[in-house]
């Protein structure tokens, strides 16, 4: 996507002085497809074990929660499960939200592993799959003075191994992925100890994110806003469907990729 999509008329005008990010699906796509993994493990487990011919209700049911709950902690949205697999009859004491999170893990580790592995051997490089631009506007607010943060809903060690084998983790202040077997939304922690710590105004921060959370949060404490609508099949453009849920959820402004350094430095005014 060569341009930037303004939704608000609100401007930075250079008072930006930290920024969060989003991994998964806004810098990273090595776990591109995760819905892909989460559709079936939920479909199955409401349908106590049934593995096709879902009713289309459900389907659409399911479909509309990954949608909605995209960017949360992983955790959430299998608390989810258990209660919709309660409800329908299936569910079980030993069945918890952390027994479909770690179902839901190890489905999601044999999607990707090979990906790490081929990062680790070489055989791929970093930018095949990071979405485009993001590394130089990293180095354009780093570079600007303004601290990075990344937060996560994908569990920190997850996080941090990702970030490190794409070759970004050290360009961040901080990495702040969820925490091992806790509920906690680590974005909003992130969000909170920037503003409180560090005394700074909602508006001098910039969250950056393709999730509706991350965007909802930011704007729940006065930050600017960037919805990555980021289509991560192709590492650059513009996914329609994101662009709808960020608009919802109240991006400042909509880019499909960070190609266009000079438009997104020009409305951050640095």
């Amino acid at each position: 996507m060569k341009d930037i999509e303004l939704i608000t008329n609100r401007l930075p005008k250079g008072r930006i002085k930290a920024a969060v990010f989003d991994f998964d699906g806004t810098f990273s796509t090595l776990r591109c497809g995760w819905e892909r993994v989460m559709k079936p493990l939920m479909l199955e487990s409401i349908s106590g074990g049934k593995k096709d011919a879902y009713p289309p209700e459900l389907e659409e049911k399911v479909d509309k929660y990954i949608d909605a709950s995209t960017g949360i902690q992983t955790v959430y949205q299998m608390q989810w499960l258990k209660e919709e697999t309660e409800k329908a009859g299936f569910g079980s004491e030993e069945k918890d939200a952390w027994y479909y999170k770690d179902e839901y893990n190890r489905r999601l580790m044999e999607e990707i592993k090979g990906r790490i592995k081929s990062l680790e051997t070489k055989e791929k490089s970093p930018d095949d799959f990071l979405i485009k631009g993001a590394k130089e506007f990293l180095k354009m607010l780093i570079d600007s003075g303004i601290e990075v943060y990344l937060a996560s809903g994908t569990d920190h060690k997850d996080v941090v191994k990702e970030a490190s084998a794409l070759g970004v983790a050290d360009k961040f202040t901080e990495i702040k992925g969820a925490p091992e077997r806790k509920a906690a939304c680590s974005k909003e922690a992130v969000i909170k100890m920037i503003l409180e710590e560090k005394n700074l105004p909602g508006e001098a921060l910039l969250l950056v994110g393709d999730g509706k959370v991350e965007i909802a949060l930011g704007k729940e404490c006065g930050a600017f806003t960037i919805g990555a609508a980021t289509d991560e099949e192709h590492l650059e453009g513009l996914n329609p469907v994101k662009r709808e849920r960020l608009i919802k959820a109240g991006a400042d402004i909509i880019i499909g990729d960070f190609q266009n350094l000079t438009a997104l430095k020009n409305w951050l005014g640095i």
